[in-house]
């Protein structure tokens, strides 16, 4: 007999895409600027939606965005951004759109002056992920100290829908938080990558 697997709630009885989601990505520490770019963009097309429609569309996205390679977007043109409008393999928002080549121009300031755009994002959680330890999926917040922190320098540099909620949305995503309750199968795999600060094995590719 199979014995069942236990997982964060949310991601039960939504699709196998949420699943392989929770599983695999979910909470794994990011240092990788690409992957963290690819969630900045992906978290800030959500707003308003469900993430299961993000993941549907993360392939147009990967496909829309140049395989999610700041340089590239930052150089889009308005031509561009208007054929990008009618793809409707991406959420189709003006608004999203183009805060999506925004940030791409925010994060290439922000690589030249730390030197990755990493070094610069875990400092708001003093370099290694925090490990939350939650009980319940109920027990997990929507924003926090350190989440409005990264938001308003995010703002002040520059970038579009970086809201506390969807920051705090990216750190979970990165690993910056390590949110999966304590009873799911991932939590401890997790908090053990987060020991693995800049090494391979807390590296997360594509």
């Amino acid at each position: 007999m199979t014995k069942a697997i236990n997982r964060c709630q949310w991601a039960e009885d939504v699709g196998p895409a949420y699943i392989e989601y929770h599983d695999k990505e979910w909470g794994v520490p990011v240092w990788d600027d690409d992957v963290q770019f690819e969630f900045l963009i992906l978290e800030g097309a959500q707003a308003g939606l469900s993430w299961s429609t993000i993941l549907n569309k993360r392939d147009g996205y990967r496909k829309a965005f140049r395989d999610f390679d700041p340089v590239r977007v930052a150089r889009f043109t308005e031509k561009r951004i208007e054929k990008l409008l009618l793809d409707p393999s991406i959420v189709r928002n003006r608004l999203k759109v183009n805060s999506a080549v925004n940030n791409a121009k925010a994060f290439l300031r922000v690589q030249k002056e730390f030197g990755t755009f990493c070094e610069y994002i875990w400092t708001f959680v003093g370099g290694k992920p925090i490990q939350s330890k939650r009980k319940n999926d109920g027990d997990v917040p929507a924003t926090s100290p350190e989440s409005d922190a990264l938001s308003k320098d995010l703002k002040r540099r520059g970038f579009k829908f970086v809201g506390s909620t969807i920051v705090y949305a990216h750190m979970q995503a990165t690993g910056m938080v390590n949110d999966h309750v304590s009873s799911c199968f991932r939590y401890k795999p997790c908090k053990a990558l987060g020991k693995e600060k800049g090494k391979e094995k807390g590296k997360r590719k594509r």
